[in-house]
């Protein structure tokens, strides 16, 4: 794979988005030729988003059994690009879902989804459909009239929806429990809503607390659940007592892994690693992942 013009991350953040420690990246580009990043002048590897998404694809080879050295064989034959009508119909679908949120419509917004679902599976869903209706939807919400109340009629929609389906899988999944909340004074949960479905669909189980919750009462819902860690969403710049107090107090008395979540995380990088934090980003699978192998990691050993 050639490395593309806009490499600018460095090993330690591409081992941090998939989960890959720097050792075995380097092995896999030196023995098997999966990966093959840009040098700078100085010779320090700098990767792109490209090697993110074919990292990811190494890892799902690599958990359906097949054996690394034959991985590169397999990752060299191209999937079938999406054909055009299907890309269009994610695009009207998309734009039908906004217009049935701008009506209020939940009738008409069930309809959409429910079709989506009946023929794409709940994955495919959530990142062709949900997700760009998101970003589409928040370019407007922040200067439209009544945009916060179309925030709030979908953010109660789709947790209903998501809510049945978590709860479904719930009776399955034996996987480690997250206690999952939005940073005091955040009131956009819908990113929680969908990391917790994500988090679903890699087996893991959630406790969900929902917006703008204290984080000492996060801590003792960890507690009291058991949790096997603690994951923040937040969006916004938070006040400076966050990162200095709160953050390092939920640490020490969850006494389990704390992860940050949202554009915050991507803002305060140093910030939440100074805490004792981890920060996850944006991508709700890479931070699915960076969870999991950080859990995996911290369990005792057999």
């Amino acid at each position: 794979m050639p490395a593309a013009t806009a490499a600018t991350l460095p090993i330690r953040t591409l081992s941090s988005l998939t989960g890959v420690n720097a050792v075995t990246l380097r092995a896999w580009e030196r023995r098997y030729g999966l990966i093959r990043p840009a040098r700078t002048p100085k010779g320090h590897r700098l990767y792109t988003h490209q090697h993110v998404e074919r990292i990811r694809r190494v890892l799902a080879l690599v958990e359906r059994g097949v054996p690394i050295s034959r991985v590169r064989d397999l990752l060299d034959v191209e999937p079938a690009a999406e054909s055009p009508a299907a890309g269009d119909r994610w695009l009207q679908d998309i734009e039908r879902m906004a217009a049935a949120i701008a009506r209020f419509d939940e009738q008409d917004l069930d309809r959409i989804y429910d079709e989506s679902l009946s023929v794409h599976p709940v994955e495919q869903v959530t990142r062709r459909l949900l997700l760009p209706l998101l970003v589409r939807l928040g370019e407007r919400w922040s200067d439209l009239a009544g945009g916060i109340a179309e925030e709030h009629f979908f953010a109660m929609y789709l947790r209903s929806k998501l809510g049945a389906r978590m709860q479904h899988r719930m009776r399955y999944a034996t996987g480690p429990r997250l206690v999952a909340a939005c940073a005091p004074g955040e009131q956009h949960e819908i990113g929680l809503l969908l990391f917790a479905l994500e988090a679903h669909v890699a087996g893991m189980r959630t406790v969900l607390l929902g917006a703008d919750t204290p984080l000492a009462d996060v801590a003792i819902a960890c507690r009291r659940s058991q949790g096997d860690a603690v994951v923040i969403s937040s969006s916004m710049d938070p006040a400076p007592s966050f990162f200095r107090d709160e953050l390092p107090q939920l640490v020490r008395e969850s006494g389990v892994p704390v992860f940050v979540g949202g554009s915050t995380a991507l803002r305060h990088r140093r910030e939440i690693a100074a805490a004792g934090a981890v920060a996850l980003g944006v991508e709700l699978e890479d931070g699915v992942r960076l969870v999991a192998t950080t859990l995996a990691r911290e369990a005792p050993r057999p």
